[in-house]
């Protein structure tokens, strides 16, 4: 004789709960994206088809359209911009000077912030934005 069920047991998953999840981690990404790199000054870069990214602890130097000149959203003179980048580094000659300049500036303005690192014998990287 074969006794048979009549309710079987289903297992169930509880789902309320993952959505408020979900919501806070959303909200938690768009936070803290919005506070990824806050010393960049916004300009449109010159377009690369390699692209590079670096976990190092960088110096950001600016060059806006205008030719005004930022370390790290400070405003330097161009006189005083070697003086200012040589103090933001320091004694630590292997960071990384990252040098954010406009597509349409002219190419003489990136040779001449190149020029103070090869003098200091610092290393620069120019910052490209994906094609």
């Amino acid at each position: 004789m074969s006794i048979k069920r009549k309710r079987r047991f289903h297992a169930e998953v509880a789902t309320s709960s993952l959505s408020d999840i979900m919501f806070f981690l959303l909200l938690f990404f768009l936070i803290i994206s919005t506070l990824a790199n806050p010393n960049v000054i916004k300009m449109t870069l010159p377009k690369a088809k390699s692209n590079e990214k670096t976990n190092k602890q960088l110096i950001s130097l600016s060059v806006t359209e205008d030719k005004k000149f930022f370390i790290d959203k400070e405003p330097v003179d161009f006189e005083n911009l070697e003086t200012s980048l040589m103090s933001k580094i320091g004694a630590d000659k292997e960071q990384t000077v990252v040098v954010r300049i406009p597509f349409n500036l002219q190419v003489q303005d990136l040779v001449d912030v190149l020029q103070i690192g090869v003098k200091n014998n610092l290393k620069f990287v120019i910052a490209t934005s994906p094609k």
